[in-house]
């Protein structure tokens, strides 16, 4: 495939380049996230139920896509199977558009059925933020189960104390689908500039395996993910920065890429080339308490190819998704009598859509154009020392377009307010709670999509009735609502240092959750009538408890999660979309400052709870091992060596509700160093 190249070219600079790094370390630096307020606060000031997965994290999991990466938070799973490009996230049982996707700031608002959301190489990310609940009264449309917010690696990440300028390379190689991986990044910072560019990639040569030993067909893949920024500081209060991302991935693979190939679901040839571009600028003079500003512009186009291969007529299906976003925030800090807090400013998006099938319009991925306006604040209120009031508001207009003159565009507004508290009894503890009422309008397939979805011909309700049934067709509904969800959320967090011992750190929290879902958007296939449309048919409720555990004494460590979800519709039955019970433990052992070896395990209850027509889910437990070698003497000093061991006993398992097997063991290892 035409990545190869790309990635023995990584490879080789990844060789040249390995020489002197950085120790493994152990710090106890303050947990800090920036997304759910729109800020930059300490966990125990964040007033909702939110994880953050940092550098030193992401890199032991050694992951080859997000559902290695960041698959076992709390009340997150990563729908889709083991098909990296079919990957899309669950939070709660909110699904797909019901989550806003950031990727360094900017919206990433492409969904298209059976296709996946993510589009960066694991090896970029620094820092992944996971903030669960309705979130739209500070990030709008889509953020009914909440936001993750993926940041890219910085130059300010890798440097270290005195040094302008540095480099870090990685090999890598996952035995499942006999995957190498590389990366190369090069990093300077002069003061008033700093540089960052990195190159990434990894190629599935084999197609991955399951548990049983049995191969999960086209499942191999090149991909790669070139990264630059450059910034600019031309003071102590401003600077700007500018990002570009670049990437690509080539691969044979079920047009339903979420499937096994088959009938109605065709092998194609798929290459995808997506580009962001990130331009921000950051102002925050020393001396002024009002003005705390961020700028950004952003841009996303993304292009997906899909050429059909036999058997089967020649069909070649084109895809473009452009979005386009700005939006200003400011943060002040004033003192009305109590001290207050506030965060407030705009945003306008703009996405559109264009599908092409043999050059012609693709009726099923319809040309059409939305536009989002939206203003938004928030006020942080210190009642007393102990305890804050937050109070919000979003007012949100958008509209559709179609480019059919014979369907109707749509134009609504919404209103999305939050009320909550935050107690903090002493410095370690904190109790917090939300009202919060959330939206997600509908998309441009939803309200438009037309033309053939699937052929007819099989039998509707064999083996008795063979009557055939007809060619199933799109119908447009241009009188979709908006989802509109009320939600609310209790909780409580502890962080502390010294706890049991010097230096040791527990960090812990817990949250249950209650929300109610009207107009809850849903698509319909009438086999018999050969139709397929969205409707408002239903509305839902959605409930669950969540907990997160992490004890750290520099010498051992221990932590855990736990996920209970729970989902029914107005009548009472199961939603399809809830995950299982999940609970996660792990711990290890540092015997030596070299040396860290540790232990992951998985418990997945059975899924019993689905629709009617639903398939239950089986339960699953994993084992994974892992060992981090960062030798302070000899040869290799600097570098960080990485072991693992996946799925340990090759369980053969599937996440519910996926419809593939999830890979079978796999063994790994990797080598990073930064000089």
């Amino acid at each position: 495939m035409r990545r190869r190249a790309l990635f023995l070219t990584t490879a080789l600079a990844t060789l040249g380049g390995a020489a002197g790094a950085q120790d493994l370390g152990f710090t106890l630096d303050a947990i800090t996230l920036g997304t759910a307020f729109r800020d930059d606060r300490a966990v125990l000031d964040t007033p909702v139920a939110a994880s953050v997965r940092g550098a030193e994290d992401l890199a032991n999991r050694q992951a080859g896509d997000f559902e290695d990466l960041i698959g076992d938070i709390p009340g997150l799973t990563i729908d889709g199977g083991p098909r990296g490009i079919s990957q899309e996230p669950n939070i709660r049982g909110f699904r797909d558009e019901q989550i806003v996707l950031r990727f360094d700031g900017g919206r990433l608002n492409f969904n298209q059925a059976h296709r996946g959301r993510f589009f960066v190489d694991p090896s970029l990310v620094q820092q992944v933020e996971v903030v669960r609940g309705g979130g739209s009264t500070l990030f709008g449309s889509g953020a009914l189960g909440g936001v993750i917010s993926v940041e890219t690696v910085d130059a300010a990440d890798l440097l270290q104390p005195g040094q302008t300028m540095g480099g870090r390379v990685t090999l890598g190689y996952s035995s499942n689908g006999a995957e190498p991986m590389g990366s190369s990044t090069v990093f300077a910072d002069y003061g008033t500039v700093d540089l960052l560019f990195s190159l990434a990639a990894r190629s599935v040569t084999a197609d991955l395996e399951s548990g049983d030993g049995t191969a999960i067909p086209f499942s191999q893949i090149d991909a790669s993910n070139g990264l630059f920024k450059i910034g600019l500081e031309p003071n102590a209060d401003s600077r700007f920065e500018l990002s570009y991302s670049l990437y690509l991935d080539d691969t044979l693979v079920p047009a339903q890429s979420n499937a096994n190939p088959g009938t109605g679901n065709p092998v194609v040839d798929r290459e995808a080339e997506v580009q962001d571009l990130r331009l921000s600028w950051d102002f925050a003079p020393s001396d002024v308490d009002w003005i705390d500003a961020s700028v950004l512009f952003y841009a996303t186009r993304l292009d997906i190819t899909e050429s059909r291969i036999p058997p089967g007529a020649p069909r070649l299906d084109q895809t473009r998704y452009d979005t386009y976003g700005f939006e200003v925030v400011n943060r002040s800090t004033l003192d009305v009598g109590v001290p207050v807090d506030l965060v407030y400013g705009f945003e306008a998006f703009r996405d559109t859509q264009e599908g092409l099938r043999d050059g012609a319009p693709r009726l099923a991925f319809p040309d059409a154009e939305a536009t989002t306006l939206g203003a938004f604040a928030e006020a942080t209120i210190g009642l007393t020392e102990a305890l804050d009031l937050i109070a919000g508001v979003r007012f949100d207009s958008y509209e559709r377009d179609p480019n059919d003159g014979a369907l109707a565009d749509v134009s609504e507004q919404f209103v999305s307010p939050r009320i909550g508290f935050s107690y903090r009894p002493d410095e370690n503890w904190q109790i917090f709670g939300n009202v919060a009422r959330a939206y997600r309008a509908p998309t441009l397939s939803e309200l438009y999509n037309s033309g053939l979805h699937f052929p007819g011909g099989f039998p509707i309700n064999p083996p008795f009735d063979f009557t055939p049934a007809p060619n199933n067709f799109f119908v447009p509904n241009p009188n979709l609502r908006p989802e509109d969800s009320t939600q609310f959320e209790i909780g409580t967090r502890f962080d502390g240092v010294g706890v049991f011992g010097a230096g040791d750190r527990l960090s812990f929290s817990a949250n249950a959750y209650y929300a109610t879902v009207e107009d809850y958007i849903d698509q319909t296939v009438n086999i018999a009538a050969g139709t397929t449309t969205s409707a408002n048919i239903t509305s839902a409720t959605l409930w669950g408890f969540e907990a997160e555990l992490d004890y750290d004494a520099e010498t051992w460590f221990a932590g855990g999660g736990l996920s209970i979800a729970r989902g029914e519709n107005d009548a009472g039955g199961w939603l399809g979309s809830i995950p299982q019970d999940r609970l996660t433990l792990e711990g290890g052992l540092r015997p030596i400052p070299d040396w860290e070896l540790g232990a992951r395990a998985t418990f997945a209850a059975d899924q019993t709870q689905v629709p009617a027509d639903g398939t239950p889910g089986e339960g699953y437990r994993l084992l994974d091992l892992f060992a981090t070698w960062a030798p302070e003497t000899g040869p290799l000093a600097g570098g960080t060596v990485r072991f693992g061991v996946d799925n340990l006993f090759d369980e053969q398992y599937t996440i519910y509700p996926n419809g593939l097997p999830q890979t079978g063991r796999s063994f790994e290892i990797s080598a990073t160093f930064t000089f």
